[in-house]
């Protein structure tokens, strides 16, 4: 068997069968199902039950209510595919997503991760298509920084080789688990391939961590991008980190606001050349002027 897919399942009756369809309709055949339950009160185990009775490439695991990464993991744990991947199950796949990752990862043996292209936020003002060019990197941090990982360090949009989580597992109990999982695989150097075909649709979700992060959650947020830094042996203050530092910079402003704390990533400058936008230049030439304490005080001022 070629690749295992995982889906972890919790209060998604109305979103599940999209989502089961567009994996069951992929005109790449060669793959098994690991739908996780993860204790759902509503009727998603039975639907799930359903699905493995009719296609016996479906597996099911009914759990006790552990989250989402303690769900990856249990899917990880009887997993048999050479490679792996993950789909949230308000999510869904384009049907011939997994036929053109699977023939790159053929033509090009030596690559270990692999991730395509995603649709962003479907269902809301903001969607908008994540691209990639077709590239592979032999570097973990020219990945994370010139392929600005640390900005779509999704589980999802990503084919891995099963043996990358041989000791690596998602963090029970934190948000944001991704960001905390990608570095833990990129600090053994996988070779990664980025490619343009392919396509993950990202659902947008009122009821999501990303629409209702609490001050807490984002600061999980930013610990795992400073435990990425130490992992990655990449400092947020040296030169090749500043586009890196101005999207951490971000989360450390929300995280000072809703919690009324002080700034806990290091004070630096910026170039202006990293500024994209016109109230990012702002945001840099206060930085540069007064520091990180003033901006952070600015931001729970306004």
């Amino acid at each position: 068997m070629k690749l295992s897919i995982i889906i972890p399942v919790y209060k998604v009756a109305n979103t599940l069968c999209r989502c089961v369809d567009s994996i069951i309709s992929q005109s790449f055949s060669d793959w098994e199902l690991i739908l996780v339950d993860d204790g759902s009160p509503d009727s998603c185990g039975a639907i799930c039950n359903e699905y493995a009775e009719k296609d016996s490439r479906i597996k099911v695991i009914h759990k006790d209510n552990g989250g989402l990464s303690d769900a990856r993991n249990a899917g990880l744990k009887i997993a048999e595919g050479e490679y792996v991947t993950f789909v949230d199950s308000d999510d869904y796949i384009r049907q011939d997503t997994y036929e053109l990752v699977m023939k790159a990862a053929a033509d090009n043996d030596d690559v270990e991760l692999i991730e395509f292209p995603v649709v962003v936020h479907v269902g809301h003002a903001s969607q908008h298509e994540l691209r990639f060019e077709d590239a592979i990197y032999s570097d973990s941090r020219t990945y994370w920084l010139d392929g600005k990982a640390y900005a779509h360090s999704y589980a999802w949009n990503k084919v891995y080789r099963s043996y990358l989580f041989n000791n690596v597992e998602f963090p029970k109990g934190y948000k944001f688990e991704d960001v905390w999982a990608l570095p833990l695989i990129l600090q053994h150097e996988p070779i990664v391939m980025t490619i343009s075909q392919g396509l993950y649709y990202y659902c947008w979700n009122t009821g999501g961590i990303t629409v209702n992060a609490s001050g807490k959650d984002l600061l999980q947020l930013l610990e795992a991008h400073l435990n990425a830094s130490e992992l990655l042996h990449i400092p947020l203050e040296s030169d090749v980190a500043s586009s890196w530092y101005l999207h951490v910079l971000n989360i450390q402003l929300d995280v000072c606001k809703l919690n009324h704390t002080q700034p806990i990533i290091p004070s630096r400058k910026l170039p202006l050349s990293v500024a994209t936008t016109v109230h990012e230049r702002i945001k840099i030439i206060i930085l540069n002027t007064l520091g990180i304490r003033a901006l952070c005080k600015l931001k729970q001022l306004l």
